[in-house]
């Protein structure tokens, strides 16, 4: 999938400095977007900014805490004030806990993932809602796992919360109905990062998606004309099976 160019589209980016969120980075800034990289780091975030040599006004940073509603609603305002519009975002946050049997597994495994995988991801959509509606075809990507479908025993507080992210999602999705703008949620079962490769270059990851696949389609995502695409959930091939 080739994305057409994101010239004068701004796309935020939640995660930016995570295992995903540099190589959507790098794939948006060839695309021509104007980005803002959200993360909780700030050092990192500045590591990022070198690492893609965009033009100042290309790019801009926000260290932000997701799981605070109000300082997310101030990121979405700071956002609309910089740019006078917000384009698309996408949504990169999130965690993994499980590997234990449902009756065994640590209680608190659920209030951390509902914090990090469900509670950074109703802020966003709240904060985000408004202003994606508004632009020309808004668009709001986010990532999720087939476990969200098809809960385990060994990853049932995972696979709940990201059923709660998606049903969100999906929800803006319908909130979304009638306008250009669209929410939809890429599936894989595991992510494939460059970082990854180079320490096992012989693994054969058959059941991961690669990083940079997954970045194209969010980016081609965010590219698409209005209509576009809406309430969906893109299942990516793994690399057994591409």
């Amino acid at each position: 999938m080739t994305a057409p160019a994101l010239v004068g589209r701004v796309v935020v980016l939640t995660g930016a400095t995570g295992g995903l969120g540099p190589v959507v980075a790098e794939q948006g800034a060839a695309a021509g977007a104007t980005l803002v990289l959200c993360d909780r780091d700030e050092t990192r975030l500045t590591g990022l900014v070198t690492r893609l040599a965009l033009p100042s006004e290309r790019v801009r940073t926000a260290a932000v805490d997701l799981t605070d509603a109000d300082a997310v609603r101030r990121f979405a305002d700071d956002t609309e004030g910089w740019h006078g519009h917000v384009d698309a975002v996408l949504h990169m946050v999130g965690g993994w806990r499980g590997g234990t049997p449902l009756p065994e597994a640590p209680a608190d495994d659920w209030p951390w993932l509902v914090e990090r995988v469900v509670t950074t991801t109703v802020n966003v959509v709240r904060a985000f809602a408004a202003p994606l509606k508004a632009a020309a075809n808004g668009r709001f990507v986010t990532v999720s796992s087939p476990q969200a479908c098809a809960p385990t025993s060994s990853n049932a507080a995972y696979a709940a919360a990201k059923a709660a992210s998606d049903a969100w999602t999906l929800a803006l999705a319908d909130e979304f109905a009638g306008s250009s703008a669209t929410a939809n949620v890429v599936v894989v079962p595991a992510i494939l990062t460059p970082q990854m490769r180079e320490a096992k270059p012989q693994a054969a990851f058959s059941n991961f998606v690669e990083a940079e696949a997954i970045a194209e389609t969010m980016v081609a995502l965010c590219a698409e004309n209005a209509p576009g695409s809406n309430g969906l959930r893109i299942v990516l091939p793994t690399r057994g099976t591409s």
